[in-house]
């Protein structure tokens, strides 16, 4: 049933949004999280990955760990505005929030600290990718003028 709803909804992600990635090889963070339905807002515990500026998310750690795993969903940092703790808003204990342009997913993790190594390593990823995007847009404003 979940399936049909995802495939329905367009949830199912986009090879292009993983394809190239090993996430299963040396990732920046992994970890178990309960991540609230973008849609139903049940809360659902699943197996995250941070690497190269995308954060994935599993049913299961063994279909991280497989080369042929294919993630559940996949958020990219460059789409991501900003990540913070949100027990206020969510009145319920290490819960955190990741907001982009379009929509805010709130996850709880298994503990506080569990929470602020999540915040501080999707943070770095954010400011690594704004970085590398700036580093690509220098502008030559010397070979527009002859």
């Amino acid at each position: 049933m979940e399936n049909l709803w995802r495939l329905a909804t367009g949830q199912d992600p986009n090879p292009e949004d993983y394809h190239g990635i090993e996430f299963w090889s040396n990732p920046e963070r992994t970890g178990w999280l309960t991540k609230q339905g973008d849609y139903i807002k049940t809360w659902r515990r699943r197996w995250f990955v941070l690497k190269q500026g995308k954060l994935f998310w599993f049913k299961d750690p063994t279909t991280a760990a497989s080369p042929s795993g294919i993630p559940r969903g996949v958020i990219p940092v460059s789409d991501c505005l900003t990540v913070k703790g949100a027990e206020d808003v969510l009145r319920k204990p290490s819960a955190f929030e990741l907001s982009t342009p379009n929509s805010t997913m709130f996850f709880l993790a298994d503990s506080d600290k569990e929470k602020e190594d999540w915040i501080n390593s999707i943070g770095r990823a954010i400011v690594q990718h704004s970085r590398s995007l700036a580093d690509n847009e220098v502008v030559d404003y010397d070979s527009t003028r002859r």
